[in-house]
């Protein structure tokens, strides 16, 4: 690859020059394709198509009918995220408009395709994909003249039945389409092609939504990336366990993974990505039952131990029955009077302005 190269000291820039020198001479003057080039001048495909991108910007953009200033390239896009490309759209141009034209109604898509000399079955793509008002016309053009040829077009009812349940899941799911293609067992190119042809208005609803979700973290929602926000099942079953005694018990993350045989810090990273909000039970805090589980602002609560609070517990169920000095509780219940009165001053506050006040009133009535 080009960066390897560029990263060998013995590789001058020159000698790069040099060559791509043959090859960049062919895709400048001849129709060759990359693919055809790269393997005449013996070079790596994806190797050659970097090069070009980096250094002949200016012919890739001349390929694909855009003629613009060699200054100017930087910030053109060679294509769109869909639609036809330029390079198509030259290539099949007059195809596509001889099949929109009353002079060549007699002859079929695949017939035309040879006249121009293109794959009938490639051209039958690009009118499904980008011009299916085409189609539409012509077929019922043919139809009124009495040249229909009794063949079937459209989805086969076949293809409806195989991919039934899949549309169904794009209709309904924000699940992706290697989800989808896997849970109804058929095949992603097939699938992804089928919707194409035959459900514009779902691929459609679905970039949309993509688009809308950009930068969404919200646990079992689509994300940007087409991907529903969640970690991976084998992440899931890996810390299942871990997260099982977290959420279960007062033992610290460091007797947790001791416990499970987990890395400290995947399980720490899993925790603070996935389940801020199992963080924040821990911390004191109560989420909401719709909070964004991956996206809790966690700089509000007060960090502290499970297990402290554990400790703690029947101390303060004791004083809250009946308000007396701490220090009589941390006798009778064996804890460090100290330690449970700062305990209390940080996390039980109202707790101990009661005590104060009961001890007040005490001493004004003796």
């Amino acid at each position: 690859m080009e960066e390897m190269e560029n990263t060998n000291p013995q590789v001058t820039p020159d000698a790069i020059t040099m060559k791509y020198a043959e090859a960049v001479r062919l895709y400048a003057s001849t129709e060759m394709t990359g693919k055809q080039i790269a393997r005449q001048c013996g070079l790596s495909l994806p190797a050659f198509r970097i090069y070009l991108r980096r250094h002949h910007r200016s012919l890739m953009l001349k390929r694909n009918g855009l003629e613009v200033n060699a200054d100017a390239t930087s910030g053109i896009k060679l294509r769109k995220k869909s639609g036809q490309t330029p390079t198509a759209y030259k290539k099949y141009k007059q195809a596509i408009e001889a099949c929109d034209n009353l002079a060549y109604i007699q002859y079929n898509v695949s017939q035309i395709a040879r006249q121009f000399g293109l794959d009938g079955t490639a051209l039958g793509n690009q009118l499904k994909l980008h011009y299916p008002e085409i189609i539409e016309r012509r077929e019922k053009a043919r139809a009124r003249l009495g040249l229909n040829d009794n063949f079937s077009r459209g989805a086969k009812p076949e293809s409806v039945e195989i991919y039934a349940k899949a549309v169904d899941m794009l209709r309904s799911t924000d699940k992706n389409l290697p989800t989808i293609a896997e849970e109804c067992g058929v095949s992603l190119a097939g699938l992804s092609q089928y919707l194409r042809f035959y459900h514009k208005d779902l691929v459609n609803r679905k970039n949309r939504r993509q688009e809308s979700a950009a930068g969404n973290r919200q646990w079992g929602e689509m994300s940007g990336n087409n991907r529903l926000t969640e970690p991976s099942p084998k992440t899931q079953e890996k810390y299942t366990e871990a997260l099982k005694l977290y959420r279960e018990t007062s033992l610290t993350v460091r007797e947790i993974v001791d416990r499970t045989g987990v890395p400290f810090e995947g399980f720490r990273c899993y925790l603070r990505k996935w389940h801020r909000d199992l963080m924040l039970v821990r911390r004191g805090g109560e989420p909401g039952a719709d909070c964004d589980r991956c996206g809790l602002d966690l700089s509000g609560s007060k960090r502290y131990l499970k297990s402290t609070a554990a400790k703690y517990a029947p101390a303060i169920d004791s004083l809250r029955e009946h308000l007396r000095p701490i220090a009589h509780v941390a006798a009778e219940l064996g804890l460090n009077p100290e330690s449970l009165r700062q305990y209390l001053h940080t996390h039980e506050p109202e707790l101990v302005v009661a005590i104060k006040t009961a001890g007040q009133r005490e001493k004004s009535n003796d």
